[in-house]
């Protein structure tokens, strides 16, 4: 029996099959589909997991042993299988055949799960698929187009508590387009900065992090624990590589108007924004030293956002010398 992946989850809230397998190139959805079910069979009282990677010098008569040698702690047991395409070999076609011939529809004591790439269509329509396909469930993950990228998303974000605008979901969507995995870390991101809802393009612009050499987070992390040689070191190397000033901006100030609800943050980076707020003090100052950087990226005031965010950053490392954005404009508007 075939199952879409998106019908997956149904299917296994009802009764477990003897055999999965899991196929195709996506390799986040392959893996959380195997989550999924591994969950499941553990809720049935599958207790016991054993993985076994296919390659060179692998039997497939080690299965038959395993499945045969039970614990003395579980009565059921999960088969973990890992393969490539190139795999499904003579010796694993009879394998899989006699496996299905012996399989118990009822009540299996043994769930064999089979995750590998994605197949050919002479593997499709091979004799150890068609048996597999009429006792066991397959489960065959095709590339996300661009099309279904958005709606994918969408839900994803939703399950994290996050709801985006139109626009913004538009923007994610080509930004992360052909690559699932950075997909899934940018809504894991979004998840931790807990931003005002429904998130505005310009909110998700400002807060996604591009990816760098240095992380946004690492660069705060040496501001708040004042930290200036390490501060500058990363701004240029940040600036060179083209990260946007916006991304580092949208972290920092997100961090700030979580003062006072820490919740949720790792324990080191909670003690480093405490400590950094008691060394600073007024935090809605440095907001709206934030705000005038923010219009300066945007071209409606005069000056560099990336010199001032920098000056700003250096100054709340330690070097206190170093002019505020706002003193700077006063300077440019007495000239």
């Amino acid at each position: 029996m075939q199952v879409k992946v998106e019908e997956l989850g149904r299917h296994l809230s009802g009764r477990l099959a003897p055999i999965y397998l899991i196929s195709g190139d996506e390799t986040l959805l392959v893996e959380e589909a195997c989550d999924a079910l591994i969950k499941a069979a553990r809720v049935a009282g599958y207790s016991e997991r054993s993985i076994h990677h296919v390659e060179s010098g692998f039997s497939w008569h080690n299965l038959t042993h395993d499945a045969a040698s039970m614990s003395l702690f579980a009565e059921k047991k999960l088969l973990d299988v890992r393969l490539t395409n190139k795999k499904f070999d003579r010796e694993g076609s009879d394998a899989l055949r006699e496996w299905v011939d012996a399989a118990d529809t009822n009540d299996p004591d043994n769930i064999l799960l089979l995750r590998t790439g994605r197949l050919e269509p002479r593997q499709r329509s091979s004799a150890w698929f068609k048996a597999l396909d009429k006792v066991g469930v397959i489960s065959l993950i095709w590339p996300m187009s661009a099309s279904q990228l958005p709606g994918w998303l969408q839900k994803r974000c939703k399950a994290a508590g996050i709801e985006l605008t139109p626009d913004a979901v538009r923007y994610l969507a080509e930004r992360v387009e052909g690559n699932l995995l950075a997909a899934a870390q940018e809504v894991e991101k979004l998840a931790l900065l807990q931003l005002p809802q429904p998130v505005e393009l310009e909110v998700l612009v400002a807060s996604l992090e591009d990816t760098s050499r240095f992380s946004s987070f690492d660069l705060l992390d040496g501001v708040m624990a004042g930290q200036p040689e390490r501060v500058a070191r990363m701004m240029t190397s940040m600036r060179e590589e083209g990260v946007a000033v916006f991304a580092v901006l949208g972290a920092f100030t997100s961090q700030l108007r979580r003062v006072g609800d820490t919740r949720g943050l790792p324990p080191a980076r909670k003690r480093l924004l405490e400590q950094f707020v008691r060394r600073t003090v007024d935090v809605r100052g440095v907001l709206a030293e934030c705000a005038l950087i923010d219009q300066q990226g945007k071209g409606q005031l005069s000056g560099d956002a990336w010199i001032s965010l920098e000056n700003l950053f250096l100054r709340l490392a330690g070097l206190r010398q170093l002019p505020l954005p706002s003193q700077d404009q006063s300077r440019l508007r007495t000239r």
